[in-house]
């Protein structure tokens, strides 16, 4: 890139969306290293922030929308004022979250994607969707800052902890795995779940700790745990999701035991940087191998954080992302 610096406004939900902060603000030094000049508006909560929203992608030169689908007159506007528009994406917007398919959701996907100059998507199956209305699409994978999951933290002697990490929203893949983890339960009588959310559980059926999630608990949290555990449903909502969960246990040291589904199947390495899973039975067994070996779960932790190191982390992510905003200056 040469000449001026070149003005790049991310437009979404708002700071506190895990899109923003995962897919636009993480970056933001890098961006500004690059030679870029970054903003953030949000386009939510009343006609003022929409206003300003739009005054300033009138003033940038290229606006990223951030997972969010407009009506036909605030996207013909957007793309009315914007010198270049790209759309970013790390969910599966065009459908509805158990899956199933959605008239209206793909109506507007199909509008934005055909009408943006380039798109980043966050895994393949979401790329491959979005492919068929726009050719200009780049898989740029969610990633983390390895540094802010570098703490190290004691583990407990008296109980073994699995841990999830996620909200109210994603409740439903982790009641689905009760059953497995009750079973696993009734061999392993140390066996505890720590949820890091915005909720409790005590209908678990086995010991469970719950904490409330906060950014600046969330490290040592998972540190202190002894496994990281990633349920997911085998539909196209699940397929949209981009593993952040397994990340943050890969980074944190933790061996991981994942769905084979989706995006997660992507990033662990069966037998190398964790398990991947198909059914209550083989949950079951797999928790246990990994209690009864404590060998086993740092070697796995070992090679789970190298992997996020090398392919999941800011700097590497960034190496893809550039060359997209370089191109569109």
């Amino acid at each position: 890139m040469t000449g001026m610096t070149k003005r790049i406004l991310f437009l979404s939900k708002g700071e506190s969306s895990a899109s923003t902060r995962y897919r636009a603000m993480q970056y933001f030094p890098l961006l500004q290293r690059a030679g870029f000049d970054v903003a953030h508006a949000a386009v939510s909560g009343g006609i003022f922030n929409y206003l300003y929203a739009l005054r300033s992608a009138a003033a940038a030169d290229i606006v990223v929308i951030l997972r969010k689908t407009f009506p036909a007159p605030m996207l013909w506007l957007l793309r009315w004022l914007s010198s270049r528009l790209v759309y970013d994406f790390d969910d599966a917007v065009f459908c509805n979250s158990d899956g199933s398919p959605s008239a209206t959701r793909m109506r507007r996907f199909t509008a934005m994607a055909g009408t943006c100059d380039h798109i980043l998507a966050g895994n393949g199956f979401l790329a491959g969707t979005a492919a068929r209305f726009n050719p200009a699409v780049t898989v740029i994978p969610t990633s983390v800052d390895t540094s802010q999951y570098a703490a190290e933290s004691p583990k407990p002697d008296d109980s073994i902890d699995l841990v999830w990490i996620g909200s109210r929203s994603t409740r439903k893949y982790l009641l689905e795995v009760l059953p497995a983890l009750r079973l696993a339960s009734v061999r392993l009588p140390r066996l505890r779940l720590k949820v890091i959310a915005d909720f409790d559980l005590p209908e678990a059926g086995l010991p469970t700790l719950a904490v409330p999630w906060t950014s600046a608990t969330e490290a040592s949290e998972l540190a202190s745990a002894h496994i990281g555990i990633a349920p997911m449903r085998d539909d196209d909502w699940s397929r949209g999701k981009c593993a952040l969960k397994v990340l943050q246990y890969m980074a944190s040291g933790l061996p991981v035991i994942s769905s084979n589904v989706g995006a997660n199947a992507e990033v662990v390495d069966d037998g190398v940087t964790g398990y991947l899973v198909n059914s209550d039975e083989s949950w079951c067994e797999r928790i246990v191998e990994l209690a009864a070996d404590t060998s086993l779960c740092s070697r796995l932790g070992d090679e789970g954080r190298k992997r996020v190191l090398a392919d999941y982390s800011v700097d590497p992510v960034f190496s893809r992302m550039r060359p997209v905003f370089d191109a569109l200056s």
